[in-house]
């Protein structure tokens, strides 16, 4: 990133980059081409920003506030930046999520996903909004605003794509265990060095493993993080076969026009741990980047 002084006006910036964690923020922040000087937030606005251009785009980049998460968080965010840049026309939610691998879709930690729709759903459901009735749960329906899908990738390598994140280098793939899904974590242990390996999933090796794969589905969003991975398959099926999990899309969908990118950092059961975050974070971040690269540029001032 090369370093400015340049200061635009709010006006100028016409794409938001939603990062929910600290984590999420740096490396879309290192992907930044040029940052700006920062300027007033509009009356009320609790919200801390880093402007600067992205590829041919002049872009806001904001993050929830420490220790909160969820559709309400993510929503009040993005109500308070549309007040101060008011001619964001476009917001992109980048982070992280859970996977959820099947015989469809061959999903593996530092993968991408990215939000389009599927059958009747949209690119985002709210998994756990609804009412319990007397034959089950009951999902109401998520009528996210449509967005146009992008096929833009099937791979992606965060650190060739940018060598200054070198502290989100990818793990070793000896660290990327997919447990069957009958088969819990074992209580009170902080890895899976005691889990049974034999209750591991066998896959097959890719012929490019350093690289991300990129994948297209709906995403299964909600204010509970997924730890169970008996519900998430079952939800999974419910909803069109979401193949990832996270906890604040559903509070942008109905609102606000959004594309969601989400690096894989776990696969939404109880064998999670925070050895794949960075990596996974980075590579959302470098395929938001692309995703802009081929976008043209609205009205700049």
């Amino acid at each position: 990133m090369e370093t400015k002084t340049k200061r635009l006006s709010h006006d100028a910036y016409t794409v938001a980059l939603l990062t929910p964690l600290e984590v999420e923020l740096s490396p879309m922040r290192y992907m930044l081409d040029e940052e700006h000087q920062p300027l007033p937030s509009a009356r009320g606005d609790p919200n801390n920003y880093v402007l600067g251009r992205l590829c041919q785009h002049n872009v806001v980049i904001a993050s929830l506030p420490a220790g909160y998460q969820g559709t309400i968080s993510a929503a009040v965010v993005a109500r308070d930046l549309a007040r101060t840049f008011p001619s964001v026309t476009l917001r992109l939610l980048v982070g992280i999520g859970g996977g959820v691998p099947s015989d469809n879709t061959d999903i593996r930690l530092g993968d991408v996903v990215v939000s389009v729709p599927s059958g009747t759903q949209g690119g985002v459901v709210q998994y756990d909004l609804g009412k319990q009735t007397t034959t089950g749960f009951q999902r109401n329906s998520c009528a996210p605003r449509p967005m146009n899908g992008w096929l833009f990738s099937r791979e992606c390598n965060p650190i060739t794509a940018f060598p200054a994140l070198s502290e989100y280098k990818r793990p070793s793939p000896e660290t990327d265990i997919l447990f069957k899904s009958n088969y819990d974590h074992c209580m009170g242990k902080p890895t899976c060095q005691s889990c049974d390996i034999q209750k591991t999933v066998p896959r097959h090796k890719r012929s490019a493993p350093d690289r991300s794969f990129v994948h297209y589905g709906v995403i299964a969003s909600g204010d509970r993080v997924m730890k169970n991975a008996k519900k998430r398959d079952m939800i999974s099926k419910s909803s069109e076969g979401a193949i990832c999990f996270e906890m604040e899309a559903a509070g942008l969908m109905n609102d606000f026009r959004c594309i969601v990118i989400r690096g894989i950092s776990d696969y939404a059961d109880s064998h999670k741990n925070d050895i794949w975050h960075p990596y996974a974070a980075a590579a959302a971040a470098a395929l938001a980047k692309e995703l802009l690269s081929y976008l043209e540029v609205s009205g700049r001032k």
